[in-house]
């Protein structure tokens, strides 16, 4: 029994991506599916598929990487609210990742969204994590 799943999530990421894999498979839900169809959406991640299997269903996420380099484009993961400490935001004091070029994926009550969209929308609340 996974105790954080949304860390298991980021953490099977950054393993993958500093291991160099292509591919990686994660057990899924509904936090997970949003947070990847995000990061898909800000082109951290070349493709995904969701499988249905007997139990919960797998994520399987096509990581991205610079086709000359070979650099990941997820260069940090950052867990920002854990089970031990929530961190809460409102819209007018959302965090800004590395001044705009990165993104915090905050859970609302209007989903998960982005940290820009959250502004635009202005509504607050849990700061899941950062990526750049």
């Amino acid at each position: 029994m996974n105790t954080d799943p949304i860390a298991d999530f980021l953490t099977r990421i950054r393993n993958a991506s500093s291991a160099g894999l292509k591919m990686v498979e994660i057990p899924s839900s509904n936090t997970k599916c949003a947070m990847t169809q995000i990061l898909f959406d800000q082109g951290y991640i070349t493709n995904y598929k969701f499988e249905e299997d007997d139990k919960q269903g797998i994520i399987k996420i096509a990581l991205k990487y610079n086709h000359s380099t070979k650099v990941p484009a997820i260069t940090k993961l950052e867990r920002a609210s854990r089970p031990g400490l929530r961190k809460y935001s409102g819209s007018a004091e959302m965090p800004r990742v590395l001044n705009g070029l990165g993104i915090a994926i905050v859970s609302t009550s209007k989903g998960v969204i982005t940290d820009k969209e959250a502004r635009k929308q202005n509504v607050g609340g849990e700061v899941l994590c950062y990526v750049y």
